[in-house]
């Protein structure tokens, strides 16, 4: 692009000597950059090496800059830390994510003398920068703007992760037509960076010619990761609540009441990934039968709690075709391979017969639920697992029949309730048969939760059911 330029291109011109040679030429002013004591990654783009008799072609460098660049207009030391003092302050961070944001927005104009400031994120695909914020172009966020990854201004920032600086606006420069109707003739952009990835980019311009130094560079980086930061708090504390949310729309504190049934349920979230895509589900279907379904979205957060939604909604209608659980799983898991690409999960569905008398179980790689029999020890049902949803596409799917009798009670669960750190998981399985002997499907995911959280929270979440047919029959 050849107007792209840097304050380096700035520096080698100006630093040329009278007779453009050898008093001015590069190994001059790599001799400035050298001794210059502010110093900041700038993206060039465009002929280097031009100063003097000998041009070496179009190159992509990361110099640092000197922010004393006379063509860029000199910035005292006392202007820089009046600048740094300005978005650093104290009080920024007792403000909410969206005022501080705002804030910032005001503050670099102010301190740059731009016209516009406006922050653009990266979407959830990761492909394109959608218009966030803005102060001087809010017009942008009131359409959505949204820019591809490396095209334009915005988009070749994103893209190269390093800042850049356009010296006029228009239609080979910028690929939104909103900068160019602001009348913008230069503009200063850097990228928003979390753990060294791109998140987004901060952007200023300028209605009136000027160059950008790069003392600004510096400012609006700083800008830029203070931003950064406080988007990612935000989109993080949006992302757990309304996973949360979603999460407890879905799952009942109480099961359906079920003549002959006793069922109980609990749900946890975890400690380090909070919530995730764990899940039951209870349910009587046309034909009389019951359905019972718990399992395991990979993955936490608020992608999991989504895809666990629409899988638990998919379950449910396949269960309304069909009472063969290995029939419905294998429906599932055709479904999110065609409308879940990259998602998998672990499920074991268990259809319970109209007389309570047997349980038919389909297990999609899955822990096997327990079997609790009155006055005996608990035991893993011997089912074998077949691959879990998502994971292969048409893996053949098998189902297991198993007696109920009166008195007798199966016990599901996620991994969340028996894997631990440094810790086999039979270890946790040991102790999970140990604590479901006998009472009630209340009594059972007590004392499955107090014997397995003795210390602290999971760090997984965490779902069970209990259900127990009455001794009566």
């Amino acid at each position: 692009m050849t107007n792209v330029t840097s304050a380096v291109d700035r520096l080698a011109a100006s630093s040329a000597g009278p007779s453009g040679t050898a008093g001015g030429g590069s190994a001059h002013v790599a001799s400035q950059l050298r001794s210059s004591r502010c110093r900041v990654g700038v993206c060039i783009e465009g002929v280097l090496g031009g100063v003097g008799r000998r041009r070496r072609g179009t190159v992509r460098r990361y110099a640092a800059v000197r922010t004393t660049d006379p063509s860029a207009g000199i910035v005292s030391e006392a202007e820089q830390l009046r600048r740094l003092q300005a978005v650093s302050d104290a009080a920024l961070s007792r403000l909410g994510v969206e005022d501080l944001l705002n804030e910032l927005l005001v503050r670099v104009r102010e301190l740059l003398h731009a016209d516009t400031a406006a922050i653009m994120l990266l979407d959830s695909t990761g492909t394109e920068l959608v218009a966030t914020a803005a102060n001087g172009l809010e017009r942008e966020v009131l359409l959505g703007v949204r820019v591809p990854l490396g095209r334009g201004f915005a988009g070749s920032i994103a893209a190269n992760a390093q800042p850049v600086i356009i010296d006029h606006v228009d239609a080979t420069t910028v690929a939104s037509p909103i900068l160019i109707s602001a009348h913008l003739t230069a503009m200063l952009g850097v990228p928003m960076l979390s753990a060294g990835q791109v998140i987004g980019v901060l952007t200023v311009g300028s209605r009136t010619p000027r160059r950008f130094s790069a003392a600004d560079v510096e400012l609006l980086q700083l800008v830029a990761d203070r931003a950064a930061h406080a988007t990612l708090a935000r989109s993080h504390s949006l992302d757990r609540a309304a996973a949360y949310a979603l999460q407890r729309s879905l799952l009942p504190d109480r099961p359906p009441a079920i003549p002959g049934l006793d069922l109980a349920v609990r749900y946890a979230p975890g400690s380090d990934a909070g919530v995730g895509g764990d899940w039951y589900d209870v349910f009587t279907l046309p034909s009389g039968t019951i359905g019972v379904a718990v399992g395991d979205v990979a993955g936490n957060g608020l992608r999991a709690a989504v895809v666990m939604g629409r899988i638990r909604s998919a379950l449910r209608a396949y269960a309304m075709e069909t009472d063969d659980p290995a029939d419905v799983l294998t429906r599932l898991d055709r479904k999110v391979h065609r409308f879940e690409p990259g998602a998998m999960a672990t499920v074991i569905y268990a259809v319970i017969d109209p007389g309570l008398d047997t349980v038919t179980l389909s297990n999609a790689g899955h822990l096997p639920p327990l079997a609790v029999v009155p006055g005996g020890p608990a035991e893993l049902l011997t089912i074998g697992p077949d691959m879990p949803i998502g994971a292969y596409p048409d893996a053949p799917r098998t189902a297991v029949i198993r007696e109920l009798p009166p008195g007798t009670g199966l016990f599901f669960y996620t991994d969340g309730l028996v894997e631990r750190r440094h810790q086999s998981i039979l270890v946790g399985l040991d102790q999970l048969a140990a604590a479901v002997t006998d009472g009630t499907a209340d009594q059972l995911c007590d004392a499955a939760m107090t014997k397995l959280l003795q210390t602290d929270q999971p760090a997984d979440d965490i779902a069970i059911l209990a259900l127990r047919r009455s001794a009566s029959g």
